[in-house]
């Protein structure tokens, strides 16, 4: 059995990230969408809530869950089981920083794999933090998130 992990702070998650998972699921024989807690940054959602919201927009991919971790990255790999890491690109930016992440993750690991998956192009603007700057000044989010995450964000801002 192969086991992948889509890693990310998923603040909010967003049809870019949906999509990377879905291609996943047809894919890999589990998919764990790792949910990083970390501790410099001020999420809207807490961990939790952005692991239901998830839970949520993947019932559809019965090989497909939803976890948080702490620390490193292949630290949470190992203890899960998985073999393969899976990033998201929009841009050729997304790709210098995940390079070098994919690199040191090999380097601490030894055996991790990152694989990149470029994103639909309908996708290859949006980001979490513009959705937010988005939802925050009143603008629509219809097409941006999926419908559990619109309303998070919708009672989460009022």
């Amino acid at each position: 059995m192969i086991t992948a992990i889509v890693p990310g702070s998923f603040d909010p998650p967003t049809k870019g990230h949906l999509d990377v998972v879905e291609r996943c699921a047809a894919l890999f024989d589990e998919v764990v969408i790792g949910v990083v807690h970390n501790p410099s940054k001020t999420p809207l959602f807490t961990a939790a809530e952005r692991v239901d919201l998830l839970e949520a927009c993947a019932v559809q991919w019965p090989n497909v869950r939803a976890v948080s971790f702490e620390g490193l990255l292949v630290d949470f790999a190992k203890e899960i089981g998985a073999s393969t890491v899976v990033k998201g690109l929009r841009a050729v930016t997304d790709f210098e920083f995940e390079i070098q992440m994919s690199q040191m993750n090999r380097y601490l690991s030894g055996d991790i794999v990152t694989l990149f998956v470029a994103t639909k192009p309908e996708y290859g603007y949006l980001s979490s933090s513009l959705v937010k700057e988005v939802a925050r000044l009143g603008g629509s989010i219809e097409g941006l998130v999926p419908d559990p995450v619109a309303a998070a964000l919708k009672e989460r801002l009022k």
